[in-house]
Order: C-alpha cells, then structure tokens, then sequence
C-alpha cells in the first residue's frame, strides 16, 4: 500500500469517474486503474461499484476512504513541517469565494498578496456555500471566504470583519426621503433579490421579516431573477423599488449613485465574513498571511467594527 494509491482512491471518490480522477492526478487511466487494483487485492476487498454510473464506493470502500483522508493528510503534513522551514512562503493556494465578497473583496487585497508573496501561485473560484464546503472537504480547495456562521462540522472558522447592509433605493421610492431606515419599513414586493442558492438572498429575506411588510404589486410586474448584485443595482436606478448590498459593494461607487444609498438604524444588520478551512487544514502559514493581508486592506472601519446584530443563514 502506498500514499499514491491512496490518493488515487481519493480522487476516484471525488470524481466518480476514473478518467476524469486519472486526468486530475495527471496519470493515464490504465496506470490508475491498475494501481486502484493492487490496493484492492492487497486489502481483498472491492472498493468501488463499477458497474454503476457514476462509480460508487462499497459500503467498506466508504470506511476505507474515510480512512485514506486521514493517511494522506498525515503525510501532507511532513512535507508542510518541511517547507515551514524555509524563509519564503511558496505553493499554490486554492481559495473559493463566494459571488457577493469575489468582485469587491479580492481586488483590495490580492495584488499586494501577489507582490509579497511571489513564490504563491494563487487560485480563485467563485462558487456558492455549499459548493465551498464540499470542495474543502474534497480537498480541492485550501480555503474559502464566505458567510458565517455555517452549521457544518467538519469545517473550522475564522472570523475576519462584520460586514453592514445598506439599502439602495430607487429615488421614487417613498424610503428615499428617509436619511436612516428600519428593517420594519421594507416591503418585500418592492425588494430585488438574488437568485435562489445565494447565502445573501436567505440574509436579505431574513431582514425584511423583521417586522417587513407585504402587499400586492399594482400594474405591470417585472419578475427578474439575478445572481449578480451589479444587476441588481441597474434594476433599482432604472425601473423601481429597492435592493439590500453589502457594504463593500458600495465603496466605489460615483457621488451621484451614492445618493441612492440608506444606512440602516443602529444596531444595523450586519454579515460576519470569514476564511474557512477543513477543520484538519494544511498550509497554515500561507493562510494566515492570507488572513494579515485582507485584514490589512479592509477598510478600518469595517475592521474595528464588533459584532452586533448577525444576519443568520436560513
């Protein structure tokens, strides 16, 4: 039994599919097909069900990979003691970050990153929550930036900043008179919202039934489903109603767009951003100079804000 058979069975597991796990381990597939089958005869058991599609582990293939995780998570961690040894940071660090963060969060801190740390080849994905979660677990990713807290206990989380909601409103809108609103005045028939699957749509929604009201729409009715706050934004400057964005959304925005902007009466709901990792991470180092290098580009009032009033994911 060896750690790179081990590994093949993981990535077999992964992809349920042994082309597919060849290509990401960057073997033919008969050489990882052959190897799968030693581990196999070795062990006398059957690991995967190949006569379904896609492949699924045997119910002992299932405690055997569970197992095998564990093996070359071990072993990954000889070769990180090592490399924490030399001076500069290098290595690829896999980061996956939600929609709503990606576009506002990653361009404050990923150039000075890159100049500090120019060993790092740095990857990122936009994905949703739970896509992030799987592929810790997976470990197809090495960290994620998203919403918390989440209930999942395999994943360890590390709080960065809290994050305040604003309203953007169109400026017929009756809220537009008001410098300060409450989530009580929000009506939800007036409210774009993202697409189901996004964790801000669940945080939005949970704002406006604090107390939100509801009524019927008069007139024509546009029904328009976004997974882009961009879009969402164009929506309410050029038809009607309002949208909630996150602070960071808003920084750069023109003085005229600004206008359209509400801050929310304190204690003002707010969003915890956080790095999360599988909860047995490697790369320690490089994930903590990660965390250094967004805390140090946040805007220091964001970054001396104490948590208040948690928007929870539902």
């Amino acid at each position: 039994m060896t750690i790179v058979q081990l590994e093949y069975l993981l990535a077999v597991d992964t992809h349920r599919h042994f082309a597919t796990a060849a290509d990401s381990c960057f073997v033919t597939q008969p050489t990882l097909s052959m190897q799968l089958q030693k581990l196999e005869d070795e062990l006398g058991v059957q690991l995967f069900d190949r006569s379904r599609v896609p492949v699924r582990p045997t119910e002992i293939g299932k405690e055997v990979i569970a197992q095998a995780r564990i093996v070359v998570t071990e072993s990954k961690k000889l070769q990180e003691i090592v490399q924490n040894q030399k001076q500069e940071l290098s290595g690829d660090l896999r980061i996956g970050v939600i929609p709503t963060l990606a576009p506002y969060l990653i361009p404050l801190f990923i150039t000075s990153f890159l100049e500090k740390y120019p060993l790092v080849r740095v990857v990122v994905q936009e994905l949703l929550t739970e896509e992030i979660a799987e592929k810790l677990n997976h470990e197809l990713l090495d960290v994620g930036l998203l919403v918390t807290p989440l209930e999942n206990k395999s994943i360890k989380e590390l709080p960065l900043f809290y994050e305040a909601f604003v309203a953007y409103i169109n400026p017929q809108h009756e809220l537009a008179k008001s410098k300060e609103i409450a989530p009580a005045q929000l009506n939800i028939e007036d409210l774009w919202v993202l697409n189901e699957g996004h964790c801000f749509r669940s945080q939005v929604l949970n704002i406006c039934n604090r107390g939100g009201k509801a009524s019927t729409p008069e007139g024509g009715y546009l029904d328009y489903r976004s997974g882009s706050l961009e879009t969402l934004k164009r929506i309410v400057e050029t038809q009607h109603g309002l949208t909630l964005l996150p602070e960071l959304s808003v920084l750069d925005m023109s003085e005229e767009k600004k206008q359209l902007i509400r801050q929310f009466e304190e204690p003002q709901p707010l969003r915890e951003v956080s790095l999360v990792v599988h909860r047995s991470f490697l790369k320690r180092k490089l994930i903590e100079a990660l965390k250094q290098e967004i805390l140090a580009a946040i805007p220091k009032p964001i970054r001396a804000r104490e948590k208040q009033q948690v928007v929870e994911i539902k």
